[in-house]
């Protein structure tokens, strides 16, 4: 079948919907109505989020220590279907015990969008002479919270019950994996005539290397604290409940052009500056809920951190995929192990700082202080002896991809 760029990103996008929207931030829209529905706690919800950022940590070492590019496009089908059935699964039962199995499995899908699919895409475009860019790729992470977001807040408004909420958003699953399978570009494909067939890495130093991991598992810990429970933050505010949704929806909104506008910036300011202020931004994002209920600046902050924490993504990514144009996804997954890592420890320690406190105020000054440790650790890295497309502008890196 011939694949066209705007097919494989398409794929890419679907990836996204069914391993992100559907296997994990569909939980953040459902948390509130689970609570107040199937008697789930705040300090279970907590440990169901890390159990399934934990199944993701799974994922991505598994995915980093495979080297045949074929197991992982077959790994990635079956993350499809795993996705979408243990989405249904929990609906069928009320056990925490067998909910914790299912996110954790989830969890583990979730790497198909995320890095192998990002992998693939990747090194189809180099193939192709195409620009070696994930900002579309990456848009479909606010798609799939805005579709997630909504299809939760249109089944709210029907008054549909928890567990078949749960069901239709499988059903959506399902329908964004067809595409998601039939176009994501085998790993076999042939590169085009006058293409480069043999892509030279450019690693980075060790010390570059260790720096870069722990600022970016910073952003894992700032990300997944506001990613979780930003609507369980919202419908908690006595002003503003009923408004969780919408303000989820308005994060998948913002999330969803802004990789496009952080490539362009990173093409004019370079990859470090454009992640230095991706992370500024994010740490605004974080702590405004803490210090407000007005709605409009929660309706802000939310556009801040769906702008920013895609940016965080993407830009790192996309820069293991310059550093390793021949297998990206290995570095991939040395970074996103680092992101992951976070997210299992950020979950159950904000749900035992709600349960001891009463609200979610430690828990996100905590998560923007850990940020502000990995802007500073990204200041660092703009000064080490890196002479490479990392601050370079946009010819240099039309050049480039």
């Amino acid at each position: 079948m011939s694949l066209t760029k705007t097919k494989v990103y398409f794929a890419g996008i679907c990836s996204m919907i069914v391993t992100a929207g559907v296997a994990r931030f569909s939980y953040t829209s459902l948390l509130p109505i689970m609570q107040s529905q199937a008697g789930l706690s705040e300090i279970g919800g907590g440990w169901l989020a890390a159990v399934n950022y934990f199944g993701y940590l799974t994922g991505v070492l598994l995915v980093a220590n495979l080297n045949n590019l074929n197991h992982k496009y077959n790994l990635y089908r079956w993350y499809l279907v795993l996705a979408v059935l243990t989405t249904a699964a929990m609906a069928l039962t009320t056990n925490v015990v067998v909910w914790a199995v299912l996110r954790y499995v989830s969890g583990i899908c979730t790497s198909a969008g995320f890095i192998i699919a990002s992998g693939l895409i990747l090194k189809w475009l180099v193939n192709h002479n195409k620009r070696a860019e994930l900002g579309i790729h990456f848009s479909g992470i606010g798609i799939s919270i805005f579709l997630a977001a909504v299809l939760v807040e249109g089944l709210m408004q029907l008054s549909v019950s928890w567990y078949n909420q749960w069901l239709y958003l499988a059903l959506m699953g399902g329908l964004f994996a067809i595409p998601a399978w039939c176009w994501m570009p085998h790993p076999a494909i042939k590169a085009i005539e006058g293409a480069d067939k043999t892509p030279v890495d450019k690693p980075p130093t060790r010390l570059f290397t260790y720096v870069l991991i722990v600022a970016y598992c910073c952003a894992g810990y700032g990300y997944v604290v506001s990613a979780t429970f930003i609507v369980d933050i919202v419908e908690g505010l006595p002003t503003l409940k009923g408004h969780g949704q919408h303000v989820f929806i308005v994060l998948g909104l913002a999330a969803t052009p802004a990789v496009l506008i952080w490539d362009r910036i990173a093409r004019k300011l370079g990859y470090l500056k454009s992640l230095l202020l991706a992370y500024i931004v994010q740490i605004i994002s974080i702590a405004l809920p803490a210090t407000t209920e007005n709605l409009i600046t929660i309706g802000i902050s939310a556009m801040l951190f769906g702008g920013s924490f895609v940016a965080c993504v993407s830009l790192v990514l996309t820069m293991a995929g310059h550093f390793f144009p021949s297998n990206p996804a290995k570095f991939m997954g040395k970074m996103t192990v680092a992101y992951g890592g976070a997210q299992m420890v950020a979950p159950a320690l904000t749900g035992q700082l709600v349960a001891w406190s009463g609200n979610y105020n430690l828990g996100l000054y905590l998560s923007a202080s850990i940020m502000l440790l990995g802007a500073v650790l990204v200041g660092a890295l703009i000064w080490l002896d890196r002479p490479s497309l990392l601050s370079r502008k946009t010819a240099e890196l039309d050049d480039i991809g």
